[in-house]
């Protein structure tokens, strides 16, 4: 399972590289803490991230944090996708990554229909492989939403999912390039939504909207790009969409006592609100996450 997982990592970074996005190679080391210092089963913690900003944010928090506990960290941002990333933290190659318990639990159990936090956790909890746990989930959310401009909305009357079912055979949709893979069978299960073409627009996505490349986008709830480019997202009304809160998940052979703390002390205090004020500030501000991450340890005594 190792070496099907590694190949699986080589041919992501292959294809990372050919794409001249980032530069560099995301499983090189980014960040150490001085040697000497304590860490996880005596070696570093390594941390991992998704390939998009909140994701290597949300990383740049737990290392911070964790450094400024004497943990030793090394940070591997911009790995790939979930099917990536969830074999190196069960492998072991990665120790934790901040992950969204409702798309971690339909990756393990694709019959869940776990939709609260509460259900979505305990869930969790039966299905994760033994060495692997989640910490305690923050306050913060980050939803899938199906969003459009405000001018489709307008012209078709859309509200909810179930209105988009009845013109979304004439619609392209935009999302990141697994997005169709992992949610066109539910949504004509559930909504009967079948659109005309799927397109793997990524980061651009809320900007394909408004530029009208594509009608419907997978755009996540705490996107500033929502109320910049005047986005609107359709309501869920059959909850398809599962809870999304910010979740460590961990593998337990890497880390101590002073990791789990630290970082269930960070989910204690981020919230949706101040992950979108972060966000914010990268989108807009053009910060890098790093600086924003020690801002928001400082402001709230985690630094």
């Amino acid at each position: 399972m190792y070496t099907a997982a590694a190949m699986l990592l080589s041919a992501t970074l292959a294809l990372t590289a050919c794409g001249g996005g980032g530069g560099g190679n995301p499983l090189e080391t980014t960040s150490a803490a001085p040697t000497g210092s304590a860490s996880a089963a005596g070696g570093p913690v390594v941390i991992g991230s998704f390939d998009f900003d909140e994701s290597v944010l949300l990383g740049s928090i737990y290392a911070q944090a964790l450094e400024a506990k004497g943990v030793q960290v090394e940070e591997k941002p911009r790995i790939g996708s979930r099917e990536v990333v969830y074999d190196q933290v069960k492998s072991g190659g990665l120790t934790l990554v901040p992950e969204y318990n409702g798309n971690l639990l339909a990756f393990v159990d694709q019959a869940t229909t776990a939709a609260t936090t509460e259900e979505i956790n305990a869930a969790l909890k039966e299905k994760l492989p033994a060495e692997l746990e989640v910490l305690d989930s923050a306050a913060a959310e980050d939803k899938d939403t199906l969003s459009i401009s405000k001018d489709t909305q307008t012209k078709q009357s859309l509200t909810t999912m179930e209105d988009l079912a009845k013109v979304s055979k004439d619609m392209i949709v935009g999302g990141p390039p697994e997005f169709k893979k992992r949610w066109e069978a539910r949504f004509k299960d559930v909504y009967g939504i079948e659109f005309k073409q799927w397109k793997p627009t990524g980061p651009t996505t809320a900007d394909a909207i408004k530029d009208g490349s594509i009608q419907v986008g997978n755009v996540f709830s705490t996107d500033p790009k929502i109320t910049a480019n005047g986005l609107v997202p359709l309501e869920d009304t059959k909850n398809i969409f599962p809870a999304q809160n910010v979740t460590p998940l961990l593998n337990k052979a890497g880390a101590t006592d002073t990791v789990r703390t630290t970082l269930n002390g960070v989910s204690a205090k981020l919230t949706t609100e101040g992950l979108l004020e972060m966000m914010q500030k990268i989108s807009v501000n053009k910060d890098e996450p790093a600086t924003v991450a020690k801002e928001w340890l400082t402001t709230n005594g985690l630094g």
